[in-house]
């Protein structure tokens, strides 16, 4: 935890009075957004939007003013975890639940900075389970399908029952083994019909943060 506390904290150093701050979700945006809460109690000057609804009831407590998208053009900096991380940077996410929001608020933002510790980096991506949101309607064919593509599909539960997004749609965790080619596969699984996105996120992150074990916070160049 020590670890990804560090590369949050270096994380919120480059934001800056007057900007407007995407707030991810998950264990590693938690320590990113406990440390915008006190740089806004310390007097830092921002707007946010939020990618769950754990996040938005987080960032809530501790005072950070929330915006609606219809008020906003762009977000200048986002602040996100990922369950995976390539030499290209390309990422896993949505091992938290919130892959689509996420997306949706990176894709809106100039800067994407992904805060990790040592054990997400990959030479190549597929370890992790890749996240497939999906909507509830038809599922079963949905996930025969992507199994189709090379996946060994799991259908994420959560107290027993069917785990249901912030959109009120399914997940499904897609074992591929190695993923050599991502671009190609993010493609083909969102023109599956019923699969809303996944969380593969190509080519979006401008800077990577690792938090290491030693203490040590390295900011990594790109392959």
């Amino acid at each position: 935890m020590e670890s990804k506390r560090i590369a949050a904290e270096r994380a919120v150093d480059f934001i800056k009075d007057g900007m407007i701050v995407g707030l991810g979700t998950g264990s590693t945006a938690y320590f990113a957004i406990r440390k915008i809460g006190q740089r806004v109690k310390e007097g830092l000057s921002i707007k946010a939007i939020a990618t769950s609804k754990q996040s938005e009831n987080l960032a809530k407590e501790l005072g950070i003013s929330l915006l609606p998208f219809a008020e906003i053009e762009s977000i200048d900096i986002t602040i996100d975890g990922a369950d995976e991380v390539d030499a290209e940077w390309n990422l896993i996410k949505g091992g938290g639940g919130a892959l689509l929001r996420e997306k949706i608020v990176a894709s809106a933002s100039k800067q994407l900075i992904i805060i990790i510790d040592e054990s997400k980096l990959a030479e190549q991506l597929g370890a992790f389970p890749l996240p497939v949101e999906i909507v509830p309607f038809g599922y079963e064919m949905t996930i025969k399908k992507l199994r189709k593509q090379g996946a060994d599909p799991v259908l994420r539960t959560a107290d027993n029952q069917t785990y249901l997004t912030d959109n009120g749609n399914y997940i499904v965790d897609c074992h591929f083994g190695k993923i050599t080619r991502a671009e190609e596969l993010h493609q083909a699984l969102n023109l599956i019909p019923g699969v809303v996105d996944n969380g593969l996120f190509i080519g979006m992150a401008t800077l990577v943060i690792v938090g290491y074990q030693d203490g040590t916070v390295k900011e990594l160049l790109k392959m």
